[in-house]
């Protein structure tokens, strides 16, 4: 099997996977799950990592901001420039979800951690 199609099984598995514990709202996790992890998250950079329209963004960041998820701050310098922060109310439902995928993924080995940590690295650089 070719890397491409190796890829697309990996990513309809995945998904398939991970919306059995959303019931549909995978989106918003992964919004959260972006904010976490870069602090100044922009607009601009989250839609290009999760390769959706603004509009569609737009949509949902209010959603998560009138649910207390997500703060939306704009820059100081350039008022057009908007970043995303986790609210602690975000965070624990965040590592809620994420507690539930470990319990659905189990134990892993240290060689399947690698392996997983490579793919995100291969495909972090290409996006």
């Amino acid at each position: 099997m070719k890397t491409a199609q190796r890829f697309l099984e990996i990513e309809t598995l995945l998904e398939n996977l991970l919306k059995k514990k959303t019931e549909g709202g995978l989106l918003k996790y992964k919004v959260l799950f972006f904010a976490s992890q870069y602090e100044n998250l922009s607009v601009s950079m989250i839609i290009e990592k999760l390769g959706i329209k603004k509009s569609n963004f737009a949509l949902l960041a209010s959603d998560l901001e009138k649910q207390g998820l997500l703060e939306i701050k704009h820059a100081e310098v350039d008022r057009r420039c908007r970043y995303l922060k986790l609210t602690s109310q975000g965070q624990s439902e965040l590592q809620s979800f994420l507690s539930a995928l470990e319990e659905e993924f189990g134990q892993t080995s240290l060689e399947e951690d690698d392996a997983i940590s490579s793919i995100c690295n291969f495909l972090n650089k290409r996006i």
